[in-house]
């Protein structure tokens, strides 16, 4: 068995493809839902909180922001350099095209999502004044080029990742509705089970 597959068990219908992720790939791949959907709730919710609670809860919600950031690099860094286990082979053409659409999308809003936060937030008026820190600790840059532009069009630019933030957001929603959706009925309908893949 090489290296790369972890240990783990191997499908015994393919040749030498583990039949499940690796342990490093269902670590970062919890922690990454666990976080994007905390920050979905905290997203969600801070506009019917006091205005005590705004500022702590905005900043807690960039930082997980940045770590799912980084996370997400991690992930997709480990997905390219080690092999996923196979669908299960019942699964009709269409079934595969899908989930690795799906999967593409949300690789890409792992992305996209906390990027588009983070040039919103360096094109904030008063980004200067009000630096910013991981959890309150560590510092964190913003995007310097973004943060130097010109007032005026930093205001514009301010409101056009901020739309371009809620939309991805948006889009995210219904990628976890149909992605956990989808996982549920193979589960439970279909009796293809694509859960064990990922299960600890």
């Amino acid at each position: 068995m090489t290296p790369h597959t972890d240990r783990l068990p191997v499908d015994p219908n393919t040749t030498g493809i583990p039949a499940h992720y690796t342990r490093v790939a269902v670590l970062l791949h919890w922690t990454v839902a666990a976080l994007m959907i905390g920050n979905v709730i905290l997203g969600l919710g801070v506009e019917s909180l006091t205005d005590a609670w705004v500022r702590p809860v905005v900043d807690t919600h960039k930082s997980i922001g940045i770590t799912v950031l980084g996370i997400g690099v991690l992930r997709i860094l480990w997905r390219m350099s080690h092999r996923p286990p196979p669908l299960p082979s019942s699964f009709s053409n269409w079934e595969r095209a899908a989930a690795h659409c799906a999967h593409f999308l949300l690789y890409l809003l792992m992305i996209g999502l906390p990027l588009s936060g983070w040039l919103h937030d360096s094109a904030w008026k008063d980004a200067a004044t009000h630096p910013m820190r991981l959890y309150g600790l560590l510092p964190w840059p913003r995007i310097g080029p973004v943060m130097n532009l010109h007032p005026s069009l930093k205001e514009t630019l301010h409101d056009r990742f901020g739309a371009l933030h809620v939309w991805l957001a948006y889009a995210l929603y219904a990628l976890l509705v149909m992605h956990i959706g989808g996982a549920l009925k193979h589960q439970w309908i279909d009796r293809k089970s694509v859960l064990t893949r990922m299960v600890p």
